[in-house]
């Protein structure tokens, strides 16, 4: 199948195709004579596991650790859910974060009076975060 194809049946854009070729997160294809890049089922299942680990928030150098070790029969587990532990970790890291982030936000817009006068504690806030 061409890239068009490999990117329907993949979920991944052409462009990003492209680009974990370039990098070398996905083997290149086999060209056509015609120099066209040809896809087989074990390349869009690559694809597709690129797809489902960033759609789980693992970042470039770990899908290239999980892909080495989906391709390992030999591997261990342990090696796969240590990947999967630290990576939710880090998530939840960041969803306290995000949610820090968002209820100063809300604590700020309530302390708005959002009316025509000219006194904000959001800019306020944004001018001195101290």
């Amino acid at each position: 199948m061409n890239i068009g194809q490999a990117a329907d049946a993949s979920g991944i854009s052409q462009r990003m195709i492209r680009h974990y070729e370039k990098i070398g997160l996905i083997p290149a294809p086999l060209r056509r004579d015609s120099g066209y890049r040809d896809y087989d089922a074990a390349d869009v299942a690559r694809l597709r596991f690129v797809a489902h680990a960033r759609d789980l928030g693992f970042p470039i150098e770990e899908i290239r650790s999980l892909l080495g070790l989906w391709q390992d029969r030999h591997r261990s587990s342990a090696d796969v859910k240590a990947l999967a532990i630290a990576r939710a970790e880090e998530l939840g890291r960041k969803a306290r974060a995000l949610e820090e982030m968002r209820g100063t936000l809300l604590d700020l817009a309530q302390r708005c009076h959002g009316d025509d006068r000219p006194d904000c504690p959001i800019l306020d806030r944004l001018a001195d975060p101290a």
